[in-house]
């Protein structure tokens, strides 16, 4: 019979053990007791009589970069963002040898993408980055040996266009079309008022916003601290340090912890709002109602969120801007409203180059200026 656990997240976990059907313990997470009893008496049933589901039988041999992405999804479960990559990835390359991937083959890989494809730089990061994760995995499972690792040792800039480049693309350069959005003047107080009025309009019935506390407080603390929402949303009891005025984030989005600090506004918005919690503040639960605790759930959140947002700033006459522009805002006011170096900024925001943040450097050549004579 499974053993079973569940998590503080709420999910369970069982674990399969069969000596002499299954070379080593099978693990599988469910989001529900009921769920994970009902798949786990199948199973059991099934490994009493030898046999072994063709979805939880290994590969013997992975050899191509199809078979590896196949393992990889089976049983490390990328994000819904990473799996679109990989599905392209192998349409087009699935076929090549785990041998073939060196310096000489990614770097034609990258060239085939800008000059073939014609694809913008943030998508070849995006098929770079998916591929160099499933790597990852792979090199720590024993599938392949990557001793250099070509995917994790390109300069920066890899994937902008060369003037050669450029010159023989079908479509000439593509560029990342980068949101400089900003909050125009009025448009925080009315979206905060809109967010307090609870309700949103629609052609059949007005949408009665929940969660109105949680909404508002999002929304402060994201153009208080430069957060990215996921980072938000997922936040526990734990790691709020009202006190110290931080918030420790050890999930992020390029895979570092880093310390945020938080503004007075931030800390007054983050007291009220947890000191109107109605649940239990332990420590290791969410402060936010969105997220289940379940991996498998932060996508369809990110998306609820960024829709409802939207709509929230559409009627609150904030025309085209996004929840994800909140972070440029922050970040900006960073460098206009601070004498942070660069790097401290970095570090609060997360940001992993220094080209990332080149776009906001215009905001202190402003500033200088304006202190002129």
């Amino acid at each position: 019979m499974a053993g079973k656990k569940q998590f503080p997240n709420g999910t369970w976990q069982y674990i399969f053990k069969r000596k002499g059907v299954l070379d080593k313990p099978l693990y599988l997470t469910f989001a529900s007791e009921a769920e994970g009893d009902e798949y786990a008496a199948r199973l059991d049933a099934l490994l009493a009589r030898g046999i072994v589901p063709a979805e939880h039988q290994k590969t013997d041999v992975v050899r191509t970069i199809k078979e590896l992405v196949r393992e990889y999804e089976r049983d490390a479960h990328p994000s819904p963002k990473d799996r679109s990559a990989l599905r392209t990835i192998v349409d087009a390359r699935g076929h090549y040898p785990l041998s073939d991937i060196n310096a000489a083959w990614v770097d034609a890989w990258i060239t085939e993408m800008k000059r073939v494809e014609s694809l913008a730089p943030a998508t070849i990061r995006a098929k770079v980055g998916a591929l160099a994760r499933c790597t990852d995995w792979g090199m720590r499972k024993g599938l392949l040996s990557l001793p250099d690792h070509p995917l994790r040792s390109l300069p920066d800039g890899y994937a902008q266009y060369t003037k050669t480049d450029a010159a023989l693309a079908a479509g000439g350069a593509r560029h990342d079309v980068e949101r400089d959005r900003r909050l125009e003047p009025g448009e925080y107080e009315a979206i905060l008022a809109k967010i307090d009025e609870g309700v949103l309009a629609r052609k059949q019935r007005p949408l009665k916003l929940e969660h109105q506390a949680s909404l508002r407080c999002i929304f402060v603390i994201a153009v208080e601290t430069a957060m990215r929402m996921r980072e938000m949303y997922t936040l526990t009891h734990a790691q709020v340090d009202l006190p110290r005025r931080t918030v420790f984030l050890d999930k992020t989005k390029n895979g570092d912890k880093r310390q945020v600090p938080l503004s007075t506004v931030a800390v007054k918005m983050l007291q009220e709002y947890l000191a109107g919690l109605d649940k239990e503040k332990n420590p290791q639960s969410l402060i936010f109602p969105w997220w289940s605790g379940d991996p498998a759930d932060l996508h369809d959140t990110s998306d609820y969120l960024s829709s409802m947002f939207s709509d929230i700033m559409e009627q609150a006459g904030a025309h085209g801007l996004r929840f994800h522009d909140l972070r440029h805002e922050a970040v900006s006011r960073l460098f206009e409203r601070t004498k942070l170096s660069e790097a401290q900024i970095m570090k609060i925001t997360g940001h992993k180059s220094h080209r990332m943040l080149m776009r906001y450097a215009n905001l202190r050549g402003t500033d200088l200026a304006n202190s002129l004579w």
